[in-house]
């Protein structure tokens, strides 16, 4: 096929899998699908594809995509070949999928959805559950060595745990998705604990109280080795840098990781742990791999969105933490940094999904900002009049925009130089900025 004809197939391909069950990421709850028995299905009929290699899983609540590409980068840095599946994408569909950092060819999930047709499964699977298949499909037919597989959703009953990796990773645990999940934090780890499974060993972000309970016992019950990364810093020093992200001293060597933001110090802990996990697992990663891995990680794996510096003057941030830790852990960076811009102003792009505990993310916004209140181009998003109305409410003034670029541009309009604009408040809309 000439290149018109593979793009109009490609769109053709992608309109497809959007109309299955739409995604959870644009439409919320009408979309969510759990159980594993649709997975079960379409993996039998396509061979089994997720037995012909290694993998490892990540779950939590904050972190994992960024421990999934720091740990991806690591052992593609190491000389595997690596897969890596990831949601939601930013910009590109193509970006849920990688094998040594290269996204899927759209020749492949054109491939994929005509297999797909041929099938004779009588059953409705969701996008998330094809997209998974397609990528487990592509991963295998590539012979990679190792895939690193991200967890939707939750854990027990995400499409993702049919698989039996050799190291599991869980990051933490937060509010989130609490009408499907539970409304406790101790509900929730139950199901995050959910891809634990028996002899495989197990790394824990961060758990306290009832949230260690949780995991402790669910180890104890599989017959698991446990690891709880907080109990011991595998950081021996580390310190932001000036142009961004963390300069480290590990047992490894020193190294920089790019990946800003005050949360990346907690996510590179547990991957470091990880790390000594899959090597007890007799995956050979030599040090070299962990520091070369961890500096290259976004170039490597094409990682964007964890606190990406768009601007010096104004300082430009862009983050994609939607949920109370994620915009707890940004706005304590967003404080410090602005001390640090003497007679500098806050100016935050931000909108939401209309599912989240806006009312609680709300408190935490400082009231000394300028907000450019405005929503993503997503059925889900919470319509700028609505989310004004809240803002109203909860006794914050901002100006409605009809969408992330119109309210973008007006805050740089505003800004002088040592102003800091953030854009967040949802991964759509630092998906619509970057897009």
């Amino acid at each position: 096929m000439t290149e018109p004809e593979i793009n109009s197939e490609y769109e053709k391909a992608l309109s497809f899998l959007f109309s299955q069950l739409p995604m959870f990421s644009r439409v919320g709850a009408a979309a969510y699908k759990p159980g594993l028995d649709t997975s079960l299905a379409i993996d039998k009929f396509f061979g089994h594809p997720h037995r012909k290699f290694k993998s490892i899983h990540i779950g939590g609540t904050n972190g994992k995509g960024s421990s999934s590409h720091m740990i991806a980068a690591i052992l593609q840095t190491q000389g595997y070949k690596t897969g890596l599946y990831t949601s939601p994408h930013l910009v590109d569909f193509r970006e849920r999928m990688r094998v040594n950092g290269e996204m899927i060819p759209k020749e492949m999930v054109i491939e994929f959805v005509e297999n797909w047709n041929n099938c004779k499964y009588d059953g409705r699977p969701s996008f998330f559950e094809l997209t998974m298949m397609m990528a487990f499909d592509w991963f295998a037919k590539e012979n990679v060595d190792y895939a690193v597989i991200e967890v939707g959703m939750g854990g027990r009953l995400d499409s993702t745990n049919i698989i039996t990796p050799e190291v599991c990773v869980i990051t933490n645990i937060s509010n989130d998705h609490t009408q499907f999940l539970g409304e406790t934090l101790p509900a929730i780890a139950a199901e995050k604990a959910g891809i634990i499974k028996r002899g495989i060993p197990v790394v824990v972000g961060e758990a306290e109280g009832e949230i260690r309970d949780v995991f402790e016992k669910r180890a104890k019950e599989v017959g698991t080795d446990i690891t709880f990364a907080e109990d011991e810093s595998r950081l021996e020093h580390i310190s932001e840098n000036p142009a961004g992200g963390w300069d480290c001293l590990v047992k490894e060597g020193n190294t920089h990781v790019p990946l800003s933001g005050d949360y990346q110090k907690k996510n590179i802990n547990t991957v470091l742990h990880a790390v000594d996990a899959m090597r007890k697992a007799g995956i050979e990663i030599s040090g070299s791999s962990v520091t070369s891995g961890l500096e290259g990680v976004e170039s490597l794996t094409g990682l964007r969105g964890r606190w990406t510096k768009l601007s010096d003057t104004p300082l430009v941030i862009a983050d994609t933490g939607h949920n109370i830790a994620g915009i707890s852990y940004n706005m304590e960076q967003l404080s410090r940094n602005l001390g640090q811009r003497p007679g500098g102003k806050l100016r935050m792009v931000i909108g939401f999904v209309a599912d989240k505990a806006i009312d609680k993310i709300l408190k935490l916004l400082p009231r000394n900002a300028d907000y450019y209140i405005t929503n993503a181009n997503i059925p889900r998003a919470l319509p700028v009049d609505q989310l004004k109305e809240r803002f109203e409410e909860a006794g914050i003034s901002g100006t409605p925009y009809p969408d992330v670029k119109t309210a973008y541009a007006a805050a740089l309009a505003d800004s002088s130089p040592e102003d800091i604009v953030f854009v967040g408040g949802s991964t759509f809309i630092v998906a619509d900025l970057l897009s």
